[in-house]
């Protein structure tokens, strides 16, 4: 393939996900933010935690966009009760041929919908981020890879903290975006009102996406570009985080008790040419970088006891260091 070939597809693939995001907003209103981070994970093969009250459209917004890009989706209800054989499946004994077979879970889709994940114990959410780690799952004495791609997108109330089981901050780590889901402005919500009142509302949506196609978007992203200086610059900020005092964040380095791991310079480097490449460049600016850093980073630093106390949080944590840190010339 010539180089001008590849700028022909690539630009394709770019307009291809324009018209995701409108063939989506058909359907959901209001929530492009979401919508976007949501594409990034898949793009990038990273998962997604979303938090947000009740109502603003997390689940549909999932489901909207299995059936445009025409992959299978489960959603999985997490619940106190819930065992990992609910999630993995398990070995069913049939009757007839005198044997056990295999019964598959939930987790074998391409989009794992994980609604309130906080409130299932801690054996099942084990199961599910060991799924989203090894991308396999054993059962019985048999290891099955999930399907490609596999993304799963998880949500929590952040309202209801009772009877839940929250999840270890290093389960978290392991979930590349955590994007904070606001009440919608008042147009989209008087847009979301008129749709759904209408009992006759068309829901239905394009296949625009195949999976080869999500495929040679991922090795596009993984193509662009990104110098050298930006790639410091990642790790300046990551390094802000674990040693706030060298980078002089007198305030910071009361604050946090730890900063993030690897897999943040990791996730911000894979995020910014998302970002890049959405935006239809072949190469990664310093906007970039800090377009995603909120959603990248704000579920790694971990605060102590005195920043809960005045009410400081990572938010503002990651707004000084992104304005303090500043790009090597």
């Amino acid at each position: 393939m010539n180089t001008v070939e590849k700028s022909v597809d690539i630009n394709a693939l770019q307009e291809k996900i324009n018209e995701v995001i409108s063939e989506v907003g058909k359907v959901v209103v209001g929530q492009d933010y979401m919508v976007n981070r949501l594409l990034i994970g898949l793009f990038t093969n990273g998962h997604v935690l979303l938090e947000g009250v009740p109502g603003l459209a997390k689940t549909l917004t999932i489901n909207t966009l299995a059936q445009v890009l025409h992959l299978d989706f489960h959603r999985i209800q997490f619940t106190p009760d819930l065992l990992p054989s609910d999630l993995i499946g398990t070995m069913i004994y049939n009757q007839k041929v005198g044997n056990f077979e295999v019964k598959k879970g939930p987790v074998f889709a391409n989009l794992i919908l994980a609604d309130e994940v906080n409130r299932a114990p801690a054996k099942v959410q084990s199961a599910l981020l060991e799924a989203m780690q090894e991308k396999q799952v054993t059962i019985g004495e048999t290891t099955y890879q999930l399907d490609r791609p596999f993304l799963v997108l998880a949500t929590q109330n952040p309202v209801e903290q009772e009877g839940t089981y929250p999840l270890p901050e290093a389960q978290v780590d392991r979930f590349m975006l955590k994007v904070y889901i606001d009440y919608p402005a008042k147009e989209s919500e008087l847009e979301v009102m008129r749709r759904m009142s209408n009992q006759m509302f068309d829901s239905s949506v394009r296949q625009l996406l195949t999976k080869e196609e999500v495929f040679a978007i991922r090795d596009a992203i993984n193509d662009v570009k990104m110098s050298e200086r930006l790639e410091e610059y990642i790790i300046d900020l990551v390094f802000a985080t674990r040693n706030p005092k060298e980078y002089g964040l007198t305030k910071e380095a009361e604050y946090i008790q730890f900063g993030v791991s690897p897999r943040a310079s990791i996730n911000l480097h894979r995020a910014a040419k998302a970002v890049a490449f959405f935006d239809g460049r072949d190469y990664v600016l310093p906007e970039d970088i800090k377009d995603v850093a909120y959603d990248v980073l704000n579920h790694r630093i971990i605060l102590n006891y005195e920043a809960e106390a005045d009410g400081y949080t990572a938010r503002d944590a990651i707004n000084t260091i992104l304005n303090h840190v500043k790009i090597n010339k």
